[in-house]
């Protein structure tokens, strides 16, 4: 590694730890200033540390363990189904064309408009978190896989063709390998809205996780806890992501995007 690249990997860690350090140190003033009163915003000390009396207690992390629990099962569900449709999709224009109007029917309906079907439905249990995760995961990451499958090299899929590549083999041996850096990026987003969604249906739905543990802070006037528990899905959506972007920099140490930002 070059000094250049060594500042460079330095200053990209340096700007995020600055930008987050001077946030924190404006929330502490706005609040001990009284800007805002600190029964509507505690100080941002006092959160930290009712977060940390948080990390005490087991409910803390039975509430943790079921936001994690439907945020992957959701997500695991999106990407069962919406890789293998995509690539489908991606590869024939006919099944493209024959599935647009029912994909753009149901892409643009928000997450959260379902919330009432799934109280009459399936109920405010475990599989309306995971279904609303899944549902909203699902649509990025189909997105991605056809438009992955679609951006392959056609002169690639030639040389296949002339080596005489059969229709799977061209697909697992050029299609998929060259698709697989959009198939990464959808999973990075579609792992964060798999969140969100997991984290909205507990705090609209009841049911238990980080988000009735919120709403139950909220109803009781907590405000501790309530921004406590705001920091703690903060911190577990920032794990998340630097999870599946260092998954992906290691899966995709291959591809040129992540040899010139390794450089």
């Amino acid at each position: 590694m070059t000094a250049d690249s060594a500042t460079r990997r330095l200053g990209g860690l340096l700007l995020p730890a600055l930008s987050v350090a001077i946030a924190l140190a404006i929330w502490e003033v706005v609040s001990r200033t009284e800007t805002i009163p600190q029964t509507e915003l505690p100080a941002m000390t006092t959160s930290f540390r009712a977060l940390g009396s948080m990390l005490e207690t087991a409910s803390f992390w039975e509430a943790f363990g079921r936001t994690v629990r439907g945020w992957a099962l959701g997500l695991g569900i999106a990407t069962a189904l919406a890789v293998p449709i995509g690539i489908v999709l991606g590869s024939s224009r006919f099944a493209a064309d024959a599935f647009r109007v029912p994909i753009e029917f149901l892409r643009p309906i928000p997450s959260a408009a379902l919330i009432p079907l799934l109280f009459l439905t399936i109920g405010t249990n475990v599989r309306s978190e995971v279904f609303l995760a899944a549902f909203g995961a699902f649509w990025p990451l189909l997105v991605q896989t056809m438009y992955g499958v679609r951006d392959v090299d056609p002169i690639a899929l030639d040389t296949g063709r002339s080596f005489g590549l059969g229709r799977l083999e061209r697909l697992y041996r050029i299609t998929l390998p060259s698709s697989v850096p959009y198939i990464a990026t959808g999973l990075r987003i579609s792992s964060t809205v798999a969140l969100i969604l997991a984290f909205t249906a507990e705090l609209f739905m009841g049911i238990p996780g980080l988000g009735q543990s919120v709403n139950i802070a909220q109803s009781y006037g907590l405000n501790d806890q309530l921004y406590a528990l705001a920091l703690a899905v903060g911190f577990l959506g920032l794990g998340i992501h630097l999870l599946f972007s260092a998954i992906e920099r290691r899966a995709l140490r291959w591809h040129p995007s992540q040899r010139r930002s390794a450089t």
